[in-house]
């Protein structure tokens, strides 16, 4: 059967794999020690990390922009510093270094849980001819592709090592999302579906103009992932298939032409 759109990109964390989970843990060690001990120095009350903060201002976006835009929302501002800052030192290259530090060190001690239902979907596209590639603000991809021995899943990686090598804009800028149909040779964003969690992804993909932005949402996030571009959003994949997208697709083509 011939299908309707020609391609998929995938977020990696917290939609492929449950790493979202490590991530958010690592954001929340790293800006709680740098707000107790900023707390401390200034006298004034320690106020935590919390989940909302996570997913405002940091899930998403690639490192350095989490940090800044979190950091901002709480009135504080550092300066950009440098690659070669020690692990958290009070710019936001150090606290970056810092988060990989925490992050890595979090991965290899509890490893990385694959999304079962998320393989089948993925192999189910395969299997109809559907070009697949992930698209990561994370420079750990490579890596968790690579440890959960899914990288043969994917026709294409792009991450934030690309974002950096080519001076490209993180989300919700759709940059990632384009390199990503780039690699794939997919011309025209209408025929691909987005796959993400987190609200300046499905930002992302509105801005990059995929035909079908589906939202996963795992933390009670459904109305937001809608109110910012999610066509369909479900909780697992179980819920969702490739025939269920195809008929999505028919229908905005449909919508389109008439």
């Amino acid at each position: 059967m011939l299908r309707a759109f020609d391609a998929a990109v995938f977020d990696l964390d917290g939609v492929v794999t449950f790493t979202a989970r490590v991530h958010a843990a690592a954001w929340k060690q790293l800006f709680d020690e740098f707000l107790r001990r900023r707390a401390q120095l200034r006298h004034e009350p320690f106020d935590s990390f919390t989940e909302e903060d996570y997913r405002a201002y940091v899930d998403g976006r690639p490192r350095a922009d989490g940090i800044r835009t979190f950091l901002a929302a709480r009135g504080i501002r550092l300066p950009d510093g440098s690659p070669d800052d020690a692990s958290g030192a009070e710019t936001v290259a150090g606290l970056a270094r810092r988060k990989d530090e925490l992050f890595r060190a979090l991965l290899e001690e509890g490893g990385v849980e694959v999304d079962a239902d998320a393989l089948v979907f993925i192999r189910s596209l395969r299997a109809n001819g559907i070009r697949t590639g992930v698209a990561s603000s994370s420079k750990n991809a490579s890596l968790i592709l690579e440890s959960t021995c899914i990288t043969d899943l994917f026709d294409a990686c792009v991450d934030g090592w690309t974002l950096e090598k080519r001076g490209l804009r993180g989300k919700p800028a759709p940059d990632l999302f384009l390199a990503c149909l780039e690699s794939l040779e997919v011309r025209d964003p209408t025929r691909a579906l987005l796959v993400e969690d987190a609200v300046v992804g499905v930002q992302a993909g509105r801005a990059a103009g995929f035909g079908l932005v589906l939202g996963i949402d795992r933390s009670g996030n459904a109305a937001a992932l809608r109110e910012h571009g999610a066509d369909v959003v479900v909780s697992t994949f179980r819920e969702i298939s490739i025939d269920q997208i195809d008929a999505e697709f028919r229908k905005r083509q449909r919508e389109r032409s008439a």
